[in-house]
């Protein structure tokens, strides 16, 4: 395990429950991040990567220790969301082509745990784009046209929130003039049909075409939205899946503190890099307000 720390941020290079272990009962306020899918990509060889597995049932006897180890970590009565999708299966791997519902599996894992099932909300996709990507059967025009019953909609994205149960000593309160109506009704919808998909921290950064990119990257604009929501400034945000830190840098940059742990090493130096120069523009931002009081 190797930790390089910065001014209210902290990144592990190691395995993620092993962090998880040594982090103190009821110290997390926030947790936001996207967990690897199952088998559908592999991030590495290690056996550490919960990646790579064979079969949805290996995958979640892996996450099951992290789940634990979430539960004791996170202060009562604040939350944990998960950014998900149901999985495509493949006739190669599954031996027939459909749909597994990880969202579902997910949400009784940590049902399993403790915790409470607090809410959902769906990102919608493109489905356009989805079919230019994938190349998924179900989504091809031509499909309709040869036999319409493997047709499908495209794939949305997820966002889980699960609830720690117990009374929260620190509530997260808001104003009206922080939190007016409109923008509420905007947040409880429960589609959101506004979000950016290439507003990602890959994008934003500009890396080289030889560097190497993660391979789904959250939207910004979902994680500034779940942290808004769900956490209040000072406020301690962990990332168990760190990647190239997409949720420490919108942590940092609302004006929280962040926790984040990444296996994979490529993906921890450039989380590092990022969060450097999020905690640089921080204080730079902060400086300005200072010299503009």
């Amino acid at each position: 395990m190797s930790t390089v720390e910065g001014k209210g941020w902290v990144a592990y290079h190691a395995d993620t429950v092993e962090v998880a272990r040594a982090l103190p009962s009821d110290s997390v306020d926030f947790s936001v991040f996207s967990p690897p899918f199952a088998s559908l990509y592999t991030y590495s060889n290690s056996v550490r990567d919960m990646g790579n597995v064979r079969t949805h049932d290996e995958f979640f006897e892996h996450y099951d220790f992290l789940i634990k180890e979430q539960f004791r970590v996170m202060r009562p009565g604040r939350n944990v969301s998960i950014h998900c999708m149901l999985l495509p299966t493949s006739k190669e791997r599954d031996g027939f082509i459909g749909l597994t519902d990880f969202r579902g599996q997910i949400i009784r894992a940590y049902q399993r745990a403790g915790f409470i099932f607090h809410s959902e909300v769906v990102i919608w996709k493109d489905p356009v784009t989805a079919m230019q990507r994938t190349k998924a059967l179900g989504l091809l025009h031509k499909q309709i046209k040869k036999d319409s019953c493997m047709s499908r909609q495209g794939i949305p994205d997820y966002v889980v929130t699960m609830r720690k149960p117990g009374i929260n000593t620190k509530p997260v309160g808001h104003t009206n003039e922080s939190f007016p109506v409109d923008r509420w009704q905007k947040y409880a919808s429960p589609v959101w049909m506004d979000i950016d998909p290439s507003d990602t921290l890959q994008h934003r950064s500009a890396r080289e075409e030889e560097d190497e990119r993660h391979i789904c990257p959250l939207q910004l604009g979902v994680i500034r939205r779940c942290i808004d929501l769900w956490s209040r400034p000072d406020d301690l945000v962990w990332s168990p899946f760190m990647g190239i830190a997409s949720e420490g840098v919108v942590a940092l940059e609302m004006g929280r503190k962040f926790v984040g742990a990444e296996l994979k090493e490529s993906y921890f130096k450039q989380a590092c890099a990022n969060l450097k120069v999020a905690e640089s523009s921080r204080q730079e931002g902060l400086f300005a307000a200072v010299g503009g009081a």
